[in-house]
């Protein structure tokens, strides 16, 4: 594999972290800077914000630049907002430079998928692009636990410090080994708009909001709900990160096998599985045993849904692809907004450390209701033919994507 490849996992490596490490930093922020935990939670949701609006703009602007020259700007700009992150004087300051910090996530991954792919042989592109998300597990499994150890031995500013150095090794090796790439053709946004009009494809993405917003709300609140109430420190807190990305690369490895098989069942079952957990960890929680192997499962049945749902929008959205991506990512961050604020807001009304829990459970039960709702055409083939025919002829740029 070229070495620039490498230089895009490292970017994605630092993305991941940066997303994510906050979430074992809670109460350590908070402290520093004089707020309550679940305003601190206001940072997991602003950069949310940022990567929300950030994707599809970014996507969009990406499309008139030369993709390098993109690249190299969205790690310049990433790298600052992490450096501001680390001398932020006070909360507000440290929220801004969180939406900042936002706004690159998803058009590098976008970007920087569509270049690796181009890198390589035609029969390894899958390969490429594997390459680069594989920063982004890694960062849940290394970057994440060590970045919360970091910021809990020696001060949270270390972690988002480390998190600006990685952005700026990632750069220099990109500015260094990616050659000048071709300006892209120019696509027409309105004609890649079109495509979300399709009710399957905005349905897909809400069950991403609401599916894997009850994921996000256990997750923000993760350190409080461990340290409060299973009565774990330091490093016992990195180890059950350590454990849940673990989960998630297990749930990547095997969701992508589920997917190709059964890809609707495959998110109807874990899905479900999903939110049942997520109920079962309000009571798991107070066992140091069970806590961390509940944990390690949610994170493992959330990312075998997640590779379903991501292979299905695509797949009905195939016209659209650089969008399609970017909206993955914009939704799976309103899903973390929402996960966030709504878990805070069950710690602030009095449900105490563990109601985040609850709430995701509640938040993955709609997400199934949704999911079987998005599976309900599949049954009714000829309507959907009917209705797809029709669209056809009044605007043949809305031809729905065929396997």
């Amino acid at each position: 594999m070229p070495i620039a490849l490498w230089a895009l996992t490292l970017g994605a490596f630092g993305i991941g972290t940066t997303e994510f490490v906050i979430m074992g930093l809670l109460p350590e922020v908070a402290g520093d800077l004089g707020v309550s935990i679940p305003t601190a939670g206001h940072l997991i949701s602003g950069y949310a914000a940022g990567v929300v609006v950030g994707a599809p703009l970014l996507a969009i602007a990406g499309s008139r630049l030369p993709r390098r020259t993109m690249l190299i700007a969205l790690l310049a700009l990433f790298t600052v907002a992490n450096a501001v992150s680390a001398v932020a004087p006070g909360y507000e300051a440290l929220l801004g430079a969180r939406v900042l910090a936002g706004l690159p996530h998803g058009a590098f991954l976008g970007i920087g998928s569509v270049v690796a792919a181009d890198m390589v042989a035609g029969h390894r592109r899958g390969q490429a692009v594997a390459r680069v998300l594989l920063g982004l597990t890694l960062a849940n499994v290394v970057g994440v636990p060590l970045g919360a150890l970091m910021g809990q031995q020696i001060g949270w500013r270390w972690a988002f410090a480390a998190v600006a150095v990685v952005g700026a090794a990632s750069l220099v090796a990109l500015r260094l080994a990616l050659p000048e790439q071709p300006r892209p053709a120019p696509i027409p946004v309105r004609a890649e708009l079109r495509v979300f009009r399709r009710p399957q494809v905005l349905l897909a993405f809400a069950v991403v909001v609401f599916g894997f917003g009850g994921s996000f709300a256990a997750y923000s609140y993760i350190s409080p709900m461990l340290t409060e109430v299973t009565g774990f420190q330091g490093a016992s807190v990195t180890l059950v990160l350590a454990l849940y990305g673990a989960g998630m690369t297990v749930g990547a490895i095997a969701g992508g096998r589920l997917a190709d098989r059964a890809p609707m069942p495959t998110l109807w079952l874990f899905t479900g599985a999903l939110a049942v957990l997520l109920a079962l960890f309000t009571v798991t929680v107070a066992s140091p045993v069970l806590a961390p192997a509940t944990f390690f499962l949610i994170g493992a049945t959330g990312f075998i849904a997640v590779t379903s749902l991501q292979t299905m929008i695509l797949d009905r959205a195939r016209e659209a692809p650089g969008l399609a991506a970017a909206g993955i990512h914009s939704a799976f961050n309103i899903a973390n907004a929402m996960g966030a604020t709504l878990g805070g807001a069950a710690i602030a009304a009095g449900f105490g450390p563990a109601s985040p829990s609850m709430v995701g459970a509640l938040l993955s039960a709609v997400g199934l209701g949704l999911a079987l709702l998005m599976g309900l055409p599949a049954r009714r083939p000829a309507p959907v033919a009917e209705a797809e025919a029709l669209l056809e002829a009044a605007d043949p740029a809305l031809e729905p994507a065929r396997a």
